[in-house]
């Protein structure tokens, strides 16, 4: 999993804008910010939204610029 913020005080080279807002269903501009952890997914209680194809795809090259050695 990666953090999903509204931190517009701060920034990390690797942080992604979410350009579809209603898609992720969020009402703030908000950041992919590349902070990965990992979670059980029994501790996941509901979700608000899915980012669209754009978004995903932009998560994705930050991604590969973090972990080039991925596929």
């Amino acid at each position: 999993m990666a953090m999903m913020t509204t931190a517009a005080h701060s920034s990390w080279s690797l942080d992604v804008p979410i350009v579809d807002l209603p898609a992720a269903g969020l009402k703030t501009p908000s950041i992919v910010r590349m902070k990965l952890f990992t979670l059980d997914h029994a501790l996941v209680l509901k979700h608000i939204g899915r980012l669209s194809a754009g978004d995903q795809s932009t998560v994705k090259r930050a991604l590969h610029d973090l972990l080039p050695w991925l596929q």
